[in-house]
């Protein structure tokens, strides 16, 4: 449906076809049309790239004043007084004739071709073209298809050079990998020799090509459209939360695509994210419990695994015996269950939804949060202060790049080693592990630094500080762990620097696991309930809904192995969770599956740690359930169901609800949707959310509901759904008050007041409390301090230890493919990892003799690993940076995670 017009005192008039229409200033004429419900047709034109006007379909009469003439309207910006007729005869003419030319040398393959039955060369050979051709000459053949990566097939026979892929390869992900090629009748699309087109971005160009000449090899020859089922959903692939279509035929998923919403993902999709449609349909799928049988796991009933279940949970000698991690590959609502029969069934606060690789939960979310608009807002500041965002979170990479190309916004970069983000910086500085805290305090410093800090030159430090200083506005910062072998410590402070100096920072969470936002906020973390309140606060609100509320905090990932490790762990659940592979400590992690007497793992796929399982209980994985999930900003968003699990596997909330009843409790739930009320009728930061609200909201809704799009100083105007749902919150709320207890309802308001205020809170700590420093709290403390962040750096691991001249510190990173549990099980993606090698400084390489290639020992105070050396000087120097999960080699086995930072010795392999 066309968006309402703009309103004249903003826009220009034009007529389109006698009809008048209100354009807005700058509009392309193919837009302003389109909007006011006249389709002009285009193949090269793209609302999310800049036009070039390569394939003149889009040519229209247009008359600014000195009579009409065939201009392109995806060139061409609407004018006041301007008329156009997109319906003559010289239109259509010319439309025409550009078809015939198109398809003088197009193959007719379309019954074999991919893009057939949805290809907008056929539909506007229909709609604008001739009948026939009037060629009879023989076409051009080539070779076909030409595979330009693991992932994309190229036609070249079917190519119209409309330049979209090389548009989007070099605009939009910054990798100019395909390009024209030859001239003249010869040209055509391809890569360099011996380069193939790897991009993390490759398969939009395959979404966005208007005929079969990209084509994907996961999808080649597998269904034609019009057999198949579509619906909207979102990935869980990461955090970002993009919007995609699932398409599946014969009860299967065939594919996903981006779908574009302004908020998010614009329609991008990186292509972990698209491609893992294979993990869904892998013949490893659970589709059956498995109990233990002496060293086996074999398939039994389930009713004798959910009371092998609830056998151990029974047995448990107190509720701190108990732990359960992970959560983030469920949905809200698995969660919220899960939660409500951990907490309130079983009584035990050991709940942890992260794997010791993020940040605390009081960190994200007590710090004030920004959205990605926000981040993105033009002219504005940007912190990374965190990991490689086009590794763990690419479409956020996709939608910071366009921010810094496009729209002016200013980015310094502070991490461990160098991003891809690092080239757009407008200032780059890779800090020591363990000493980002001491950078960022000199960053917002009120004078230059005089000496080195953290390693880096003086002179670099204090242009990124003058830097900071001048910008207007406030600072936005994509706050994350940039290294799983240091301390969250680092960060947290760095953190707590940024925001004393700077009180109207926002903060971006870059947390790389799917819902673990969603899972946080259904109190999946020690110390907290549903809602995103703490023990105490939310108690009374709880009362009423739950059996009861743990009397005490539990314990985080790290403390739960620790406690089985030393044998004080009776049942321990896993969630969708393989730590013997994702925990930074691969030996805490085996020690702790070999210290708890009992392991009950809830999974979709066979991992490391489901084979130490004592049960196994097959769980219904993505595009097999219904519900919502919560991205990085907070935002809701729908998840649906497109086909059925495989087997007998089950929902996980159905799990909980199972594994209750037969410990003697109800949970009160019967399906999602219901478990979603109850989220709404009993969680502060959730209050008036339920279904219709979601589905009401292509785009999703920011929770707590009310809250704008964009920050006061934005010029954007939020989303037409999203500001219905805002106009729409209070009437929500008052509609949930109707089917809640007088009770419930006053605690449920007073929690959210409490939660609100603590949300709002902006988090203050003393300078150098992490690093046990002199430095006294400021005299002047922020006006609403968040006392756990400040607790939890008061108290966590201290600075780092003197770096001597043989010490090296690790910086541990993530790449997009890996050893994970999904990529390994989608066959596309599987070889994709890349593996890893030591990465030094050139200078520390020349200062220990070794050289590129060479192998090396690296030599930790628990193990050793032996690896390849890299020369590379965006690592810092006194560091070595190895990425971790990759195949061959365990870096995990180096870590301990009870110091500050990983310090390793460097040897020449003999």
């Amino acid at each position: 449906m066309p968006e309402p017009e703009a309103p004249a005192a903003d826009g220009v008039v034009v007529e389109i076809n006698g009809r008048e229409v209100v354009a807005r200033k700058g509009e392309l004429l193919i837009d302003a049309a389109e909007r006011a419900g006249t389709y002009i047709p285009r193949f090269c034109y793209h609302e999310r790239m800049r036009p070039v006007g390569m394939c003149r379909m889009c040519l229209v009469e247009v008359d600014t004043g000195r009579g009409p003439a065939l201009q392109p309207s995806c060139m061409i910006e609407c004018s006041p007084g301007m008329k156009v007729d997109t319906e003559s005869e010289v239109t259509k003419k010319a439309q025409d004739g550009v078809l015939e030319f198109l398809l003088i040398n197009h193959p007719l393959d379309c019954p074999v071709c991919d893009k057939g039955g949805e290809c907008p060369l056929q539909d506007q050979t229909m709609a604008y073209g001739p009948g026939e051709s009037r060629f009879v000459e023989e076409k051009r053949h080539k070779e076909k298809p030409i595979p330009i990566s693991d992932l994309v097939l190229l036609d070249r026979e079917r190519c119209i050079l409309c330049d979209r892929c090389t548009r989007f390869a070099k605009e939009v992900a910054g990798d100019p990998l395909i390009h024209f090629i030859h001239r003249g009748n010869d040209t055509e699309v391809n890569t360099f020799p011996d380069e193939p087109f790897a991009s993390y971005f490759s398969g939009n160009t395959v979404q966005i090509c208007p005929v079969g000449a990209l084509t994907a090899s996961t999808y080649r020859f597998k269904a034609r459209p019009w057999d198949l089922e579509t619906t909207e959903s979102t990935c869980q692939q990461c955090s970002v939360g993009c919007r995609i279509s699932i398409d599946s035929s014969r009860d299967q998923v065939q594919r996903y695509a981006g779908v574009d919403i302004d908020p998010v993902n614009w329609g991008w999709l990186c292509d972990k994210g698209r491609f893992s449609h294979e993990s869904v349909t892998a013949e490893a799928r659970l589709g059956e419990p498995l109990v233990r049988q002496g060293d086996e796991l074999v398939p039994t009933r389930w009713a004798d695994a959910l009371g092998r279940a609830a056998d151990a949970l029974r047995g448990a000698s107190s509720p701190e015996a108990i732990g359960v991690i992970g959560g983030a590959r469920l949905t809200n609502e698995d969660a919220y269950a899960w939660a409500k029969l951990a907490k309130g069934v079983l009584g035990t606060d050991n709940v942890d939804a992260q794997l010791g690789d993020g940040l605390p939960a009081e960190v994200v979310l007590g710090l004030p949060r920004a959205t990605i608009d926000q981040v993105c807002e033009p002219g504005g500041t940007v912190v990374l202060l965190g990991p490689d965002v086009k590794e763990e979170l690419p479409v956020l990479f996709l939608r910071l790049r366009h921010a810094v190309v496009s729209d002016g916004v200013t980015l310094v970069e502070v991490s461990p080693r160098t991003t891809g983000l690092t080239g757009l910086a407008a200032a780059s500085l890779q800090p020591r592990p363990g000493e980002a805290g001491e950078l960022v305090r000199a960053l917002v410093a009120g004078s230059d630094a005089e000496r080195d800090v953290a390693g880096l030159p003086a002179e670099a430090v204090n242009a990124a500080r003058r830097l900071l200083a001048g910008s207007r506005g406030p600072l936005t910062v994509v706050l994350g762990r940039p290294s799983v072998a240091e301390s969250a410590t680092a960060v947290v402070d760095a953190a707590t620097a940024l925001l004393a100096a700077r009180p109207d920072t926002t903060f971006l969470p870059a947390l790389r696991r799917a819902n673990v936002h969603g899972a946080l906020d259904m109190g999946l973390a020690p110390g907290l309930l549903p809602g995103r309140v703490g023990l105490d606060e939310g108690r009374d609100c709880f009362a009423g809904s739950w059996p009861s509320v743990p009397a005490s905090r539990g314990l985080d990932t790290e403390g739960i192995l620790r406690a089985a490790a030393d044998g004080h762990i009776d049942v321990l659940v896993l969630l969708g969770a393989d730590p013997l592979a994702d925990f930074p400590d691969h030996d805490l992690a085996e020690r702790a599956l070999a210290g708890a007497r009992a392991v009950i793992a809830v999974e979709t796929l066979p991992n490391a740690s489901t084979r130490r399982a004592d049960v196994v209980l097959a769980a219904a994985g993505f595009a097999e359930k219904a519900g919502t999930t919560t991205n990085l900003e907070g935002r809701v968003s729908s998840l649906s169901q497109r086909v059925t699990p495989p087997g007998t596997a089950r929902a996980d909330w159905m799990l909980a609800a199972e594994l209750a009843a037969r410990l003697g409790a109800d949970l009160g739930v019967l399906d999602a949707e219901e478990i979603l009320a109850e989220i709404g009728r009993v969680a502060p930061s959730h209050l008036g959310l339920d279904l219709a609200v979601v589905a009401g909201s292509p785009d999703g809704v920011l929770v707590p509901l009310g809250q704008p799009e964009a920050g006061p100083s934005s010029s954007g105007d939020a989303p037409e759904g999203q500001r219905g749902a805002a106009a729409d919150a209070a009437a929500v709320r008052s509609d949930a008050a109707d089917d809640t207890t007088t009770e419930e309802a006053e605690a449920a308001a007073a929690a959210a007041a409490e939660g609100a205020a603590t949300a709002e809170a902006q988090a203050g700590a003393a300078d150098g409390a992490a690093a046990g420093g002199d430095d006294a709290v400021p005299d002047e403390p922020l006006s609403a301090p968040r006392p756990e962040l400040v607790a939890f750096v008061a108290g966590a691991p201290g600075s780092a230890p003197p770096l001597d001249a043989y010490a090296f510190r690790l910086v541990a990173t993530r790449k997009l493919y890996d050893q994970g549990t999904t990529v390994q099980a989608s066959a596309h993606l599987a070889g994709l990892a890349p593996g890893t090698a030591a990465r030094v400084h050139p200078a520390d390489a020349d200062r220990l003799g070794v050289s590129a290639g060479e192998r090396v020992v690296l030599r930790s105070a628990r193990m050793s690993i032996t690896v390849p050396v890299e020369l590379d000087p965006g690592v810092p120097r006194g560091a070595v940076a190895l990425v971790t999960n990759q195949r061959d080699v365990r870096v995990g086995d180096l870590i301990a995670v009870d110091g500050p930072v990983t310090e390793l010795r460097i040897e020449t392999a003999s």
